[in-house]
C-alpha cells in the first residue's frame, strides 16, 4: 500500500476578500474531486486573504498510479488563472 501527499502553497493575487478566496478554492478542489480520486483540503492561511495551503492525498497500491494522479492534480492547481503556485511538496508513505 502507498500513501502520497502533496501540499500545495499558492499566492491569490486577485481575491481581495475571503468570500474571493473561497470562490477560487471551491473552484479548484471541486475540479480536483471531479476529475481524480484524491482527498482535498484547505490545510492553513484560512483568514489570509491572498494565501492558501492545500492538501491532496491518494492510496493506491501502485506507486507509479499514485505519482501520476498526484502530478495531474497538481498540474490542474498550476494552470488555474486566479492561482500561482509558490511551493509543491511531495511526499509518500
Amino acid at each position: 500500500m502507498v500513501v502520497g501527499v502533496v501540499t500545495i502553497q499558492l499566492h491569490l493575487p486577485g481575491s481581495n476578500s475571503l468570500k474571493a478566496k473561497r470562490k477560487i478554492i471551491l473552484s479548484l478542489k471541486d475540479r480536483i474531486k471531479s476529475k481524480f480520486n484524491v482527498s482535498i483540503s484547505e490545510l492553513e492561511d484560512n483568514e489570509l486573504w491572498q494565501r492558501c495551503t492545500l492538501g491532496m492525498a491518494i492510496i493506491s497500491n501502485d506507486n507509479t498510479f499514485a505519482n501520476s494522479v498526484l502530478s495531474k492534480a497538481v498540474d490542474v492547481v498550476s494552470n488555474h488563472p486566479d492561482a500561482v503556485v509558490t511551493d509543491v511538496k511531495m511526499e509518500w508513505y
